[in-house]
């Protein structure tokens, strides 16, 4: 077991919409974690302060502060392909918290993160081509809905952004995360420190 010798407050990146403190989706987690107050859990657990937000909302935060997004004005998306499809939106630096876009239908996958996400590239052993071409048209919807100034691709496969960016339509504003799948620690991090400053 690591140990840190540090006793401030904690930030948890938790993949599900989280509302005051408590969980009130489950698409890809337990069930069972539904209507937990979880940033209480955590503080018991830990015996500290904890703020607790969606994972991707903290993956865009940091994103926003410190990676390929930071100093863009006006509206920034995060899409962040992993087991799911997680996403976060920045409005001028405002975070538009719980938006769930790997929830949408698209194509007549419902949801839509069943068919593009990550986890469905490895259980169907698409090769990135393939894989790519399934980003990109995921992609290209979220983009006419939304009209960002900016599209930051992260989750795991951000890392392989080299083996797909020729299958991604040039057009798009698109950029990589630059803080990989450090950027939901990042944003917690973030989250919980700003919240002993107010």
């Amino acid at each position: 077991m690591v140990e840190f010798d540090y006793d401030g407050p904690l930030g948890v990146g938790f993949p599900a919409v989280i509302r005051d403190g408590r969980v009130e989706t489950a698409n890809n987690i337990d069930p069972g974690w539904i209507g937990t107050k979880v940033a209480d859990f955590f503080a018991e657990v830990t015996g500290r302060d904890v703020t607790v937000i969606n994972d991707a909302d903290a993956a865009a935060l940091a994103e926003a502060t410190y990676g390929a997004a930071k100093g863009v004005d006006g509206m920034v998306l995060t899409i962040t392909f992993g087991t799911g499809i997680g996403s976060g939106l920045l409005v001028d630096g405002e975070l538009v918290p719980n938006l769930e876009l790997g929830q949408i239908e698209l194509d007549g996958h419902v949801p839509a993160e069943s068919y593009f996400s990550a986890k469905a590239r490895r259980r169907e052993d698409l090769d990135w081509d393939a894989w790519g071409a399934r980003a990109n048209r995921y992609l290209t919807h979220v983009n006419s809905v939304f009209n960002p100034d900016l599209i930051v691709v992260g989750g795991g496969l951000a890392k392989h952004w080299e083996l797909f960016e020729h299958t991604l339509d040039e057009r798009l504003p698109l950029v990589p995360a630059v803080m990989g799948n450090n950027a939901g620690l990042v944003g917690a991090a973030l989250v919980a420190s700003r919240s002993q400053t107010r």
